[in-house]
């Protein structure tokens, strides 16, 4: 064993070390899905400007989505109730103080508005010197007489928490627009050459005096662009007052009517099922590998456990919150660390059948080596989508972005640095030299021999294989036309219904007799009734049949409470979510024209459509609800099919590259199609074993998920081959790539020392 090996090996160990230590010390936080937390519903009443309208309200609860957002408080549920009302439902928030704290923060109406001091007042009920003027309280107590408004918050860009230098305080940085620079310039330059009270410039929040500091530039001076609000602040405080000036003033004023305590939405069973079938399918899926690829297929199948560490240990250092969309994220992760390890097997087998005398050790090196271009392109096209749907998107959409995120940087950690270890120390051993087919490299498997012998011309058939893609786009579209799409209440909206029942029933029954009565609804412990039941729209009779579903199980049935809601995934959340997956879209299409030509971005963009499109339309024709859950598979899918294909088009790149003269780009990509087939359908069935087993064993919560996503792989893996490649022929044909990679050609000097 060389030093090298032995100091990358003791690497390991100390990270998946600090790993363990970060997993058993600290908690993780829980969605509301998984874990529950509190529940506020906010009354929105008129304002003298505004009307509380549903138009408005719906305006109001995208404020909130911000404010909640920038609070920390990820993965929040925010919907409309009838039309003047706002349910908000935040995961974790548990004890009384975090409710009210939550409670106050949140329904704050944040009126910033800045003015003149005019001069000291005697109390609250002083008169004001002239008409326009206001007598408010400072933030020392005493009260104020200030002049009309002269800047109002919406002319603020932004606001961050600050320590000035020199200062053990902490204070509120302010940036305003054009317009604001100009109102606060004028303003500071008048203050600064005044005397007394009126050197102070009072800035105001609700009502009341957050900060009146004494302008300090010299007469004739005034301030611009930027500006600090000073006071007796802790960081939370000026963390807190930051983010409701940056958040925005709502529209509306709001009032608490209720506030509970709700239990999580997936329920304990369907949590534990979905544990014990994840545990279930990752056995299988170690034990598959193994099968493949033997000794290093083992070593691999131990650094794939040690990815789930590394993502939960990443995901407890960034204090991120943990949902539903975010175990997507992990799935598609874990389906690219497999995909990484059997990368890197495939072109080893390749390798030592090439060079067998060079020895295991050497063919591992160069799969590892020859596969990182794979590699790097299919993540770093994931991890473009993932910051982007982060950085562009809200609620589910950016949860996804961050575990999607973390579980594809594990997944290149575990792939490409402890799999490497172990795999390079298991086949450096004396036993693996005797006997090399243990070692699961010295041979390139059946299923490869028999694509070689076979010899397919898949590219000869491109057109077949196109017309096959366009009757699937067809039935489709025709599903989504004919039975259209069974949009869950995330989409929809519709009713929430309160139910305490005389005899004790768990949530898990509950939930079961209104599956069993068809219907499909988030049921919820809840703080004031038995039951909290949201479905979509109902007729009368339907809400019945969940009363007697209920009283079935649990005795005498009392509604508490009946409410309308809006969509959680309302307009401007959706609307947000198509731009962050255009842009997410774009920027892959962006990355793949550059790394190899705008033809192969094209492509893949053009099969990713296909493959969602597919699968929207199969749910349509089995009327299987579209609704948060779906929306966490389809994201994944998006991920699956770029990365299949981007695999498929490195060795095509490859190919075309290292080609003869003679040799045609369809030859070529036929023959990176058939390689690349032992890959595909390797890590096509052990990403299958985890979805199938969630789908067999993860409950009612997580079967459709799973379902979409195995769809979604099988459609996926077809069209990398079937529909991508076949496209990009087509493309090659009239938009040519050229067969010599452009490379840096190092200029030398000659003997008479020019340069050539």
């Amino acid at each position: 064993m060389s030093r090298g090996a032995v100091v990358r090996f003791l690497l390991v160990l100390g990270l998946l070390g600090g790993c363990l230590a970060l997993a058993l010390n600290q908690k993780p936080n829980l969605g509301l899905d998984l874990r529950g937390g509190a529940q506020f519903v906010f009354q929105a009443k008129d304002t003298e400007t505004t009307e509380a309208t549903s138009e408005n309200v719906d305006k109001t609860v995208e404020v909130l989505r911000g404010r909640v957002d920038a609070l920390g408080v990820a993965e929040s549920t925010l919907v409309r109730q009838g039309d003047d009302r706002i349910l908000v439902e935040l995961p974790g928030v548990k004890t009384d103080e975090e409710r009210d704290d939550a409670k106050e923060r949140i329904g704050q109406t944040a009126q910033l508005s800045v003015h003149p001091v005019i001069a000291t007042a005697a109390s609250a009920d002083a008169e004001p010197s002239k008409k326009d003027n206001l007598v408010l309280p400072d933030e020392d107590g005493t009260f104020l007489e200030v002049g009309p408004v002269v800047l109002q918050g919406d002319e603020i860009t932004g606001a961050s928490a600050v320590q000035p230098d020199g200062s053990v305080g902490w204070a509120v940085r302010v940036d305003f627009s054009g317009s604001g620079s100009d109102a606060f310039g004028k303003l500071s330059g008048e203050a600064a050459c005044a005397q007394g009270d009126q050197k102070r410039i009072a800035i105001v929040l609700d009502e009341k005096i957050i900060s009146s500091p004494a302008v300090q530039v010299q007469c004739g001076a005034d301030i611009r662009e930027t500006t600090d609000i000073t006071g007796s602040f802790s960081q939370k405080y000026a963390t807190d007052l930051s983010t409701l000036i940056e958040g925005g003033a709502l529209p509306l004023e709001l009032e608490a009517i209720s506030e509970r305590l709700v239990g999580p939405t997936l329920g304990a069973e369907a949590i534990d099922a979905s544990i014990e079938a994840g545990i279930i399918g990752l056995i299988l899926t170690g034990l598959f590998i193994m099968f493949i690829y033997r000794l290093v297929g083992a070593m691999a199948t131990i650094a794939l456990t040690s990815y789930a560490l590394l993502a939960y240990a990443m995901l407890l250092a960034l204090d991120s919150t943990l949902t539903l969309p975010g175990l997507a994220g992990f799935v598609l992760a874990i389906g690219m660390a497999i995909d990484a390890n059997v990368l890197v097997f495939e072109r080893a087998r390749e390798e030592y059948a090439q060079y067998p005398s060079a020895g295991l050790r050497r063919a591992l090196v160069v799969g590892f080596n020859k596969a990182w271009s794979a590699i790097i392109d299919s993540n770093v096209t994931t991890l473009l989508a993932a910051a982007l749907l982060f950085i562009l998107g809200s609620g589910p959409i950016k949860g996804f972005g961050v575990t999607l995120s973390i579980g594809v940087i594990a997944s290149m950690i575990s792939a490409l640095v402890i799999a490497r270890v172990l795999t390079e120390l298991s086949v450096s051993t004396k036993a693996t030299e005797r006997s090399p087919g243990l070692s699961g490299v010295a041979t390139v498997g059946r299923v490869r021999e028999w694509l070689d012998r076979s010899n397919f011309d898949i590219m000869g058939k491109r057109g077949r294989w196109l017309g096959v893609s366009a009757a699937a786009l067809v039935f489709a579209i025709t599903g989504i036309a004919l039975n259209g799409l069974n949009l869950g209440v995330e989409f929809s909206g519709g009713r929430q219904l309160d139910y305490s029942v005389s005899e004790e029933v768990s949530i898990d029954e509950a939930r079961a007799a209104i599956s069993d009565a068809g219907f499909e609804a988030v049921v919820q412990e809840a703080e004031t009734a038995d039951f909290t039941v949201r479905t979509g729209e109902i007729t009368s009779d339907e809400e019945q049949q969940i009363e007697d579903a209920l009283a079935e199980i649990g005795g005498d049935v009392t509604k508490e409470d009946d409410q309308s809601i809006g969509a959680s995934l309302g307009n401007e959340l959706r609307n947000k979510a198509l731009i962050a997956f255009g842009i997410a879209l774009l920027a892959q299409l962006l990355y793949l024209a550059f790394r190899f030509k705008w033809t192969f971005g094209v492509s893949a963009v053009l099969a990713m459509a296909h493959d969602v499109i597919l699968v929207v339309g199969i749910f349509a024709w089995l009327e299987k609800p579209i609704d948060g859950i779906f929306l966490a598979a389809a994201m994944t899918i998006i991920g699956l099919s770029v990365n299949d294909t981007v695999v498929v088009f490195d060795r095509i790149r490859e190919r075309w590259f290292g080609s003869r003269p003679e040799d045609t780009f369809n030859e070529m990509a036929n023959r990176a199609a058939i390689e690349t087939m032992p890959r595909t359908v390797n890590t096509g069935l052990g990403t299958m074993f985890i979805l199938a087993a969630l789908a067999v064993l993860g409950g009612d919560s997580l079967r459709d998920f799973a379902i979409a996503l195995l769809i979604g792989l099988v459609v996926g893996t077809y069209s990398s081959v079937f529909t991508a490649t076949p496209m990009l022929t087509y493309f090659q044909e009239k938009w040519p790539m050229s067969r010599v990679k452009r490379e840096k050609v190092a200029r030398t000097p000659d003997d008479s020392g020019a340069v050539i």
